[in-house]
C-alpha cells in the first residue's frame, strides 16, 4: 500500500528498536581474498560475544540484520539495551583476545561498536528485513565518526580491541538512568563527526579495555585518566533473565513505552 508523502498525513510509529553496528578497523586494507573468512569471523565472534552476554536468543532471532562485509547491523528489542552496553563489549574484547592468542603471526582484529535506539519498521513478510531508517543511519554514523576510529588507532593495538560509541539518547536512557552494570564515569563525552557528511551529534565513547592516552576528550586530546574512569575486567552474565520486559505487554508482543519484539525465523543461523 502506497504512503502518503511525509508530513501529510498522519501514520503509526513504528517499535523502538535497539540498533547495534560493528566494522572491523583496516578492513580495506587487507587483500581481497582475505575478505570473506574476515567477514564469517566477525560474525562469529560477535555471536559468541552475544552468547557469553546473555543474549543468545536475541542475537538468532534479531529484529533485522544486515551483513556489511567488514561488520555488520542488527535491531534488536531495547529491553536489552542494558546487556549490549554491559557485558557485551567486555565480552567481545574477551573473544577478540583469544582469537588474537590463537592467530600469533597475523595483525589483531579489532572492532568498533555504535548503540543507537529509535522507530524502525521490518518486513513481517521477509524475516530479519528491514530496519532502515533513520535511527540505523546516525548508528553508522557513529559508527564511521572520527573520534572512535581515533580512539582505536590511537590505542595500543594487541591491547584494545573494542572501541564502543553510544548515542546520547541512550546514554541518558540507559546509563545515567542506572540501567546498564557501567558507571556513567566509565564513558567519555565527545561529539561524532563524519568527514564529508553533514552529521555532527553528541555521544558516548567506552573501551572496554583502555590502553594509551586514555581518556579523549572532545578535540580528541588527550586528558589525564583517573581511576572512577578505568573500566573494570571481565564482567559476569546478567543476573537475572533478560527475556522479561519492561513495561505492561499488550496484545501481540508490544510493550508500551514503543518497546516491541516481533521474532520468527533464524535469518542469522545459516551464517553461523
Amino acid at each position: 500500500m502506497e504512503q502518503s508523502p511525509p508530513f501529510e498525513q498522519s501514520r503509526p510509529l513504528p517499535p523502538y528498536r535497539a540498533v547495534l553496528a560493528v566494522d572491523a578497523k583496516g578492513f580495506t586494507d587487507l587483500p581481497g581474498c582475505t575478505h570473506e573468512n574476515v567477514s564469517r569471523t566477525i560474525h562469529r565472534l560477535v555471536g559468541d560475544a552475544m552468547r557469553d552476554a546473555g543474549l543468545d536468543a536475541e542475537w538468532s532471532s534479531p529484529d533485522f540484520y544486515g551483513p556489511t562485509g567488514d561488520g555488520l547491523a542488527v535491531g534488536l528489542p531495547t529491553r536489552i539495551l542494558p546487556y549490549l552496553v554491559h557485558p557485551f563489549p567486555a565480552m567481545l574484547q574477551h573473544r577478540l583476545d583469544d582469537h588474537r592468542r590463537q592467530h600469533p603471526g597475523e595483525e589483531p582484529l579489532r572492532l568498533r561498536v555504535s548503540l543507537h535506539v529509535g522507530p524502525l519498521p521490518t518486513d513481517s513478510a521477509a524475516v530479519g528485513q528491514g530496519g532502515n531508517g533513520t535511527a540505523r543511519n546516525e548508528t553508522h554514523r557513529l559508527l564511521d565518526s572520527g573520534v572512535v576510529k581515533s580512539a582505536l588507532t590511537e590505542a595500543k593495538p594487541r591491547i584494545t580491541l573494542v572501541a564502543m560509541i553510544v548515542s546520547d539518547r541512550v546514554f541518558h536512557d540507559v546509563i545515567s538512568a542506572g540501567y546498564s552494570g557501567l558507571h556513567p564515569d566509565h564513558f567519555v563525552d565527545v561529539e561524532a563527526r563524519v568527514e564529508g557528511k553533514a552529521f555532527a551529534q553528541r555521544a558516548w565513547l567506552h573501551l572496554p579495555t583502555p590502553s594509551g592516552a586514555w581518556p579523549v576528550g572532545r578535540t580528541g586530546e588527550a586528558e589525564p585518566a583517573s581511576e572512577s574512569q578505568s573500566p573494570p575486567g571481565l564482567a559476569h552474565r546478567p543476573s537475572q533473565p533478560v527475556g522479561t520486559n519492561y513495561g505492561q505487554v499488550v496484545g501481540g508482543g508490544t510493550v508500551h513505552g514503543g518497546m516491541h519484539q516481533s521474532f520468527g525465523g533464524n535469518p542469522l543461523g545459516s551464517r553461523s
